[in-house]
């Protein structure tokens, strides 16, 4: 049996490896066509001329169901290896779970809301997508703090550790790097700049600000490769009870009922 045969390990990779070739795709498609500059443009700027738009919008949205998805099943599984007498690692899960519903609630912001239309919508989608997602790293990492070394190794604690501290230097560079961009070009319409030309006023803090997005893009997209190990002992099944004969309605020596036997997520240590 291959790795991603194994349990539900097949969804954080296909959540990573989807997210990351829908951002290359627009990329290629904006350089190719000249809608922007080679060298590190912002994520958003390849996604905002059509062709490239449409299919970046979409491939986003499934990212953003993917998302979804996947952090339900992270706090199953904890919910499922947690005491009911450890009320402050249910409480953390809950926040967890909050945070990354919202996160790919952004997701889906940005892929619907382009940057030079809808900006002041399109940065809550980022600050959703990036920002809240970074501290739903934090609460996982906090999370994976608690739960070692009994069901997992220190390692992946370690691992998570570091993508957490990576991925919050690359908000706060980001952030810094783009009041200093904006700053130092006043009356220019910085939000629908496609095309830098090295020299001019802004385009070091534009350099930075885009690696730093690229690098936070890579480091929060990744951190969910670090659930496959833990999605492979997690099973997904339903089971359908059928409680009459007739499906439209009940028979008279028949009462309606309701009888449900559904384990949807069943994960062990």
């Amino acid at each position: 049996m291959w790795w991603f045969q194994q349990g539900l390990s097949f969804l954080p990779a296909l959540l990573v490896i989807w997210t990351w070739a829908s951002f290359v795709f627009a990329y290629v498609t904006a350089v190719l066509l000249r809608h922007v500059d080679p060298l590190v443009p912002y994520i958003s700027d390849t996604g905002t001329m059509a062709p490239e738009r449409c299919v970046f919008g979409f491939m986003l949205d499934v990212s953003a169901f993917l998302g979804m998805a996947t952090v339900y099943v992270r706090y199953k599984q904890v919910e499922a290896l947690t005491d009911n007498s450890e009320g402050r690692l249910l409480k953390v899960n809950r926040l967890g779970l909050l945070l990354g519903l919202f996160s790919s609630l952004g997701m889906c912001v940005v892929a619907n809301f382009q940057k030079t239309t809808l900006f002041s919508v399109h940065l809550l989608g980022a600050v959703l997508t990036f920002g809240v997602g970074a501290i739903y790293i934090l609460v996982q990492t906090l999370l994976s703090h608690y739960m070692q070394p009994h069901v997992h190794s220190r390692s992946i604690f370690l691992l998570r550790l570091t993508i957490g501290l990576w991925t919050l230097g690359s908000v706060l560079s980001m952030f810094v790097s783009s009041v200093v961009m904006y700053s130092s070009l006043p009356g220019v319409d910085v939000t629908h700049k496609l095309h830098w030309t090295p020299g001019e006023t802004g385009y070091t803090p534009h350099l930075i600000s885009t690696v730093c997005e690229w690098s936070l893009a890579f480091s929060f997209i990744s951190f969910f490769l670090t659930y496959i190990r833990d999605f492979q002992k997690i099973t997904l099944r339903a089971e359908a009870d059928v409680q009459s004969t007739h499906l439209y309605h009940w028979p008279r020596d028949d009462k309606p009922r309701v009888s449900e036997s559904s384990p949807l997520l069943s994960g062990a240590p």
